[in-house]
């Protein structure tokens, strides 16, 4: 089986290597390099970076293409969108880390946190032109908890690794449910912002956004990015923070340095 896959951002890098340890990848099919970060340097995708840690060929066109025929392609945070001219021509297996068809879209970790899901998971679909809407190969659950958005994404890279590799040897599909279906918009610039008087949803928004976007707040009277924090009786308690070009830091750091 000539297995390819397509991914672009950390979450696709990690399934990207996951998948290497017990298969043969071809290639890489990612976007192309672009700025990063805080000084706009033009870098390369997580999963080019993840690929040539791993040896495996990279391909970057700016509209989705097939290099070489493959029987399989893998999909996962790739991050556009796959005409049906391609799908046609093989196999193309989405890797999306949600329970479908609830939360389809660029952010279901973040929605399913933000939105209080006591469950979340990873569902194997065939690619079709609908987005996230195609039917289903394998699917499984596992508990959100307080875990943040990385710790979710992390344990969703191991679980969709697993399945993939159970899935391969011979796909069953089964239609989504016809009901039920939520979307993950973006995260916008709106959904950053805390509402201190709303500590649930507060530590919601910080887990949701930690460690790869984080929350905003204006602390003690000065305007922070908060990393972590907990709940403690009710009352939202913030644990690692950041000012403005300033390095993160705790709170009780943060405090120290207003005396």
């Amino acid at each position: 089986m000539r297995l390819a896959v397509a991914a672009t951002a950390p979450f696709g890098a990690d399934v990207l290597e996951l998948l290497s340890a017990s298969h043969e990848i071809v290639y890489l099919l990612t976007r192309p390099d672009a700025p990063r970060g805080r000084g706009r340097k033009v870098g390369a995708p997580p999963a080019k970076e993840a690929a040539a840690r791993l040896g495996i060929a990279v391909y970057q066109p700016e509209k989705p293409a097939l290099p070489e025929d493959a029987d399989v392609v893998v999909v996962c945070a790739y991050g556009l969108y796959i005409p049906p001219r391609l799908l046609e021509r093989a196999l193309w297996l989405n890797v999306h880390p949600s329970l479908l068809p609830r939360w389809r879209g660029a952010a279901p970790v973040e929605r399913a946190i933000l939105a209080g899901d006591e469950r979340t998971g990873v569902t194997i679909h065939r690619t079709v032109a609908e987005l996230d809407a195609g039917p289903i190969a394998a699917q499984e659950a596992f508990e959100v908890d307080a875990l943040d958005a990385g710790e979710v994404y992390a344990r969703a890279a191991e679980t969709s690794a697993r399945l993939v590799d159970a899935v391969l040897p011979g796909p069953v599909f089964t239609p989504q449910p016809e009901g039920g279906a939520t979307y993950a918009e973006k995260i916008r610039p709106a959904d950053r912002e805390l509402d201190l008087s709303d500590p649930v949803d507060a530590w919601r928004r910080v887990r949701a956004l930690s460690p790869h976007i984080g929350a905003r707040a204006v602390l003690d009277g000065r305007r922070v990015t908060v990393w972590r924090a907990r709940l403690d009786g009710g009352r939202f308690v913030p644990e690692v923070v950041q000012r403005e070009g300033r390095t993160r830091m705790t709170y009780d750091e943060y405090l120290r340095g207003l005396r």
